[in-house]
C-alpha cells in the first residue's frame, strides 16, 4: 500500500520545519556563544597603556593609589548600605524586623565565604582580569537588588553579591606587591582608609537618602558606583603578571593557607591582634545606637548616623601617621600605639558615656584612629611574609578580623541587653587588654612564637638606609621603586628577624656616597 502524495508532502513539510527549527536553535546558540565570547574578549582586553612590559614595569603612582582607595571604599560599602534601613526594608517587603535582620547576616556570611574561597585565587590568576570580572559580576547582579519585590530573592542576591564583593581584599595584597618597601605602609594606609571610610559613609548615605527619598535610590546609586569603578579600573589599572607558584592547584592552595598560618608566628600574632581590635570596633558601633536613642540623649536616627563623621575625621590621620611612624619603625611599635589609643578612648567612653555625649564622641574618634593604625601596621608586617602568597596571607588575617567582628557584635549586644553601656564597654576594655598582651608576648625581632630575642630596637633595620638617604635624581622613578621593592622584598623574612647584611649589600653607590659624606 503506497502513501498518498498529500501524506508525502506533509512529511516533507514537517521534516523541513524540524530542520529549520534545528537550524534556528543552532544559530541562536552560536549567537549566544559569540555574544559571551565577545563580552569575555572586551572585559579581558587590556588597553595598550595598561599592558605589562617586564622591561618597563608600570610605575605605582599616587593617582593609582587613590584609584585603588576609591575602588576599595565603594565596593566594601556594599556590605553596609542595609544596616541603617532594616526597618524600612521590613516595611517595604512586608516582613518582620527579625526577618529583615537576615539581610546583613547573609551579607556578612557571603563576604566570609568570598574571603575564604575567592581571595586566595589572587595568587593564581592575573589580578587585573580577576578584579574586573568580580566587579562586573557584582554590579550586574546588583540590578536585581534594585528592582526585586520578593524578599527571598533579595536575600539570595545579597548573599551572592557580597560573596563577590572581596575586591578590596585583592587590592591590598596587590598594593603590597607594587609599592616600594620604604613607602609600603603609606600606600597601604590610603587603601585601608578608603575601606574604613566606605564602611561608615555607606551608613550615612543610606540613612540620609532613605529618609528623604527611597531605599531603592540608595541601591541604584551603589549600582552606578560599581560600574564607575569598573570603567575606571578598566582604563587605568595596569596589568600585572600572576604570582602563581608552580605546581599548585586550587585545593592545594587552600590547604596551604593552614600551613602558612601554622608556620609563621608573625602572622598569628597580627591575626590575634586584628581579632581583638575588630571586636572593639563592632561592639562599640552596634551598641552606640541603643545608648544614644535612650535617655538622657533620645537622639533621632539621623543624629546617630552623623556620628560616623567622627570616625571619618579620625581616618584622615592614617596616611600621615604611616608616613611619619609606620614607614620608619617596626610595625609592632605602631600596633602598640594603636591599641593604647583604643584603650584610652574605651575607658573614657565607657565610664562617662552614660551622662555626657562627650564620652561616645571621644571613644568614636579614638577607636577608629586606633583601629586604622593597627590595621595598617599589621598589614605592613604580614606582607613581608611569602611575597608569592600574599593573598593567602591576607586571607588568614582577614578571616581573623571577620570572626572578631562577629564576636564583637554578639558580645556587645548581649552584654548591653544584660547590663547596659558600662558592662559592654568593660568587655571592650578586656579585649584591648588581650590585644596588648599578645603584642608584648613577642618582640619585633623574635623568630619563635614568644620572647624578645633579637633586641628591643624599634627602628626598621631593613629600611634604615632608604629613610636617611635621598633617591638619586637621575634614576627613573619607576625602575627604582619596583626594582628596589622586589629585591628587598625577597629578603624581608631575614630582615624582619634582625639580619641586616643582605640589605647592606644592596645599597647603591649613591646611597653609600651620601652616607660617607
Amino acid at each position: 500500500m503506497t502513501e498518498s502524495p498529500v501524506s508525502e508532502s506533509r512529511e516533507s513539510a514537517s521534516t523541513a520545519q524540524e530542520t529549520s527549527m534545528a537550524d534556528t536553535t543552532a544559530t541562536e546558540q552560536t549567537s549566544r556563544f559569540a555574544a559571551l565570547s565577545n563580552l569575555y574578549d572586551k572585559v579581558t582586553y587590556t588597553p595598550n597603556r595598561c599592558r605589562y612590559d617586564p622591561e618597563q614595569p608600570p610605575e605605582f603612582t599616587f593617582s593609582l593609589n587613590l584609584l585603588f582607595a576609591f575602588a576599595a571604599c565603594f565596593t566594601v560599602a556594599d556590605l553596609y548600605y542595609s544596616h541603617p534601613i532594616l526597618n524600612i526594608l521590613a516595611e517595604d517587603f512586608h516582613v518582620s524586623f527579625e526577618q529583615a535582620s537576615l539581610v546583613p547576616t547573609l551579607s556578612q556570611a557571603g563576604y566570609a565565604i568570598g574571603l575564604l574561597f575567592l581571595c586566595p585565587l589572587g595568587d593564581l590568576f592575573p589580578r587585573r582580569t580577576f578584579i574586573l570580572w568580580l566587579i562586573w559580576f557584582t554590579g550586574t547582579l546588583w540590578i536585581g537588588l534594585c528592582i526585586t519585590t520578593n524578599f527571598n530573592v533579595f536575600l539570595v542576591l545579597s548573599f551572592i553579591t557580597c560573596m563577590t564583593t572581596v575586591t578590596p581584599q585583592l587590592i591590598l595584597p596587590l598594593v603590597g606587591d607594587l609599592a616600594p618597601v620604604h613607602r609600603r605602609a603609606t600606600a597601604l594606609s590610603y587603601v585601608v582608609s578608603g575601606m574604613l571610610f566606605g564602611m561608615l559613609i555607606a551608613r550615612v548615605l543610606s540613612g540620609i537618602l532613605t529618609q528623604y527619598t527611597s531605599w531603592r535610590i540608595v541601591y541604584w546609586l551603589a549600582f552606578g558606583l560599581q560600574y564607575l569603578i569598573l570603567i575606571l579600573l578598566y582604563f587605568f589599572m595596569p596589568d600585572y603578571p600572576s604570582t602563581n607558584p608552580s605546581g599548585l592547584n586550587y585545593f592545594k592552595m587552600l590547604w596551604s593557607i593552614v600551613t602558612i598560618a601554622r608556620s609563621h608566628p608573625l602572622l598569628i600574632q597580627a591575626s590575634l591582634v586584628g581579632f581583638f581590635t575588630s571586636t572593639i570596633f563592632t561592639g562599640f558601633w552596634t551598641t552606640l545606637s541603643f545608648l544614644l536613642s535612650e535617655p538622657p540623649f533620645n537622639y533621632p536616627p539621623l543624629y546617630i548616623g552623623l556620628f560616623a563623621f567622627i570616625g571619618i575625621a579620625a581616618m584622615c590621620l592614617g596616611p600621615l601617621f604611616s608616613r611619619v611612624v609606620i614607614d620608619r619603625y617596626v610595625p609592632l611599635f605602631s600596633t602598640i600605639i594603636g591599641e593604647t589609643v583604643c584603650l584610652t578612648g574605651v575607658i573614657i567612653g565607657t565610664f562617662t558615656g552614660t551622662f555626657t555625649v562627650a564620652g561616645p564622641v571621644i571613644q568614636a574618634f579614638t577607636i577608629d584612629a586606633g583601629l586604622q593604625i593597627t590595621q595598617i601596621a599589621n598589614r605592613s608586617a604580614i606582607y613581608t611574609i611569602l611575597p608569592q602568597a600574599r593573598n593567602r596571607v591576607n586571607t588568614v588575617y582577614m578571616v581573623s578580623v571577620f570572626v572578631g567582628q562577629l564576636v564583637g557584635t554578639a558580645v556587645g549586644n548581649h552584654l548591653f541587653a544584660e547590663g547596659g553601656w558600662i558592662k559592654s564597654g568593660s568587655a571592650s576594655i578586656g579585649f584591648v587588654g588581650a590585644a596588648l598582651v599578645v603584642c608584648f608576648c613577642r618582640g619585633p625581632w623574635e623568630k619563635g612564637w614568644m620572647g624578645w630575642s633579637g633586641g628591643w630596637s624599634l627602628r626598621r633595620r631593613d629600611l634604615g638606609s632608604q629613610q636617611t638617604a635621598p633617591s638619586p635624581p637621575t634614576t627613573p622613578p619607576a625602575a627604582t621603586d619596583l626594582e628596589k621593592g622586589s629585591s628587598i622584598e625577597r629578603q624581608q623574612s631575614d630582615s624582619i628577624v634582625g639580619s641586616t647584611k643582605n640589605h647592606q649589600n644592596e645599597k647603591t653607590e649613591t646611597e653609600v656616597g651620601f652616607e660617607n659624606k
